[in-house]
């Protein structure tokens, strides 16, 4: 019996396998090379707006998604750059939706029933799954709902950049405000929204116009350690000048959301919602976006709530809006519209002094029977 062929057999074998690893090793060196050559790699793999999901959706047709009570349309932030939008009317509003046209949707939103400006993450667009659940949600909760592509999303003009998706958000968010006035308009931002969102409440903040609440679904401190915690970086994590071939790749491009930063110049309400096993982001990065938040003097006199989610509900990144609580929370957290005094009498009790206070809320309200409530309680101090 003559062992040659096998032993050839074993030898080819062998030689395919080292092959095979000699490759894997030269991609594996190759792209931090690659990436630190090009940034702009970095800042595609950041946005990932190139990854549309779900395929073949018309986003002019939102009804296509099973929202027929919501309206697209587009606007310009910038001469010659349109973005697409889309507004959804509360849920008890969609027998008068159809078929009306933009002049009738706009009009709602000076109705009494509150806003919420969403703020997408990165990839896929505005008719993403878990996007239109969680409006569908809000809408049954009798919340108006606005929401868009950034630029170089979805059908919307241009290319990404960190810049441009605040400058897109402040554009909507004035565009809301001037239609909607004085009653509760909130934002809401998921993921890498929540960066934009931060940007966008911090500059208006800073211009002495705060929006009512923020709320921070999934979020992170900053891309950094987004990036570094991130599970496309984990085989890459404990490499020699990691940071020097990855995450000053992405500082190259200006992109930095630095949530963490913005929080110290914050000046309303703030809710955070997360997953603790969420394995995008993090349910650490949260957990120290709410404590850094909690220590701020902006924010100091404000709601200020963290609400995680415990594993066993399976949420992870994007199914939060399954929640059975989210109304609840979402009813008695900072998006609770802000009590009002209507008198206070003052008597005095056995061994203290108290004082007895009725408050009204304001007729807005963000139950979807537009109630009002009043609320009595006993103030005593021993």
């Amino acid at each position: 019996m003559n062992p040659l062929p096998r032993c050839r057999g074993r030898s080819g074998l062998a030689s395919r396998v080292k092959s095979a690893l000699l490759w894997l090793l030269l991609v594996y060196a190759s792209v931090p090379v690659l990436v630190k050559l090009c940034p702009s790699i970095q800042a595609k793999l950041v946005f990932l707006n190139f990854v549309r999901l779900p395929y073949f959706i018309d986003l002019q047709r939102p009804l296509d998604q099973g929202l027929n009570h919501t309206h697209n349309f587009y606007l310009e932030p910038e001469e010659g750059l349109k973005i697409g939008v889309w507004h959804t009317v509360p849920d008890h509003m969609w027998r008068a939706a159809a078929g009306q046209d933009g002049e009738w949707f706009h009009s709602m939103l000076r109705s009494s029933h509150p806003v919420v400006l969403y703020l997408h993450g990165n990839a896929g667009t505005r008719g993403g799954d878990h996007r239109v659940q969680l409006y569908k949600v809000l809408s049954s909760l009798a919340y108006h709902v606005v929401t868009f592509d950034y630029r170089g999303w979805g059908d919307s003009d241009g290319s990404p950049s960190e810049a441009g998706m605040t400058v897109d958000s402040l554009f909507v968010y004035t565009w809301l405000r001037q239609r909607v006035e004085k009653r509760p308009l909130y934002i809401w931002g998921h993921s890498l929204g929540t960066g934009v969102a931060t940007n966008l409440v911090r500059q208006l903040c800073e211009r002495g116009s705060p929006p009512d609440a923020l709320v921070l679904e999934s979020p992170f401190t900053n891309i950094r350690e987004e990036a570094r915690s991130h599970p496309f970086s984990t085989i890459y994590r404990f490499l020699p000048g990691f940071d020097w071939f990855f995450l000053d790749a992405i500082s190259e491009n200006n992109i930095r959301f630095a949530s963490d930063e913005n929080v110290h110049h914050i000046s309303c309400p703030v809710l955070i919602l997360h997953a603790e096993d969420d394995a995008v982001v993090p349910f650490h990065l949260g957990q120290k976006l709410y404590h850094q938040a909690t220590q701020s003097q902006s924010l100091s006199g404000h709601k200020v709530q963290f609400v995680p989610f415990p594993a066993s509900r399976n949420y992870r990144h994007k199914y939060i809006y399954r929640s059975p609580e989210l109304p609840r929370i979402l009813r008695y957290r900072p998006l609770e519209p802000p009590l009002r005094l209507l008198f206070c009498d003052t008597t005095l009790l056995p061994g203290s002094f108290g004082a007895q206070l009725r408050l009204q809320a304001p007729e807005h309200k963000l139950d979807s029977g537009g109630l009002r409530r009043s609320v009595h309680f006993l103030l005593t101090f021993q």
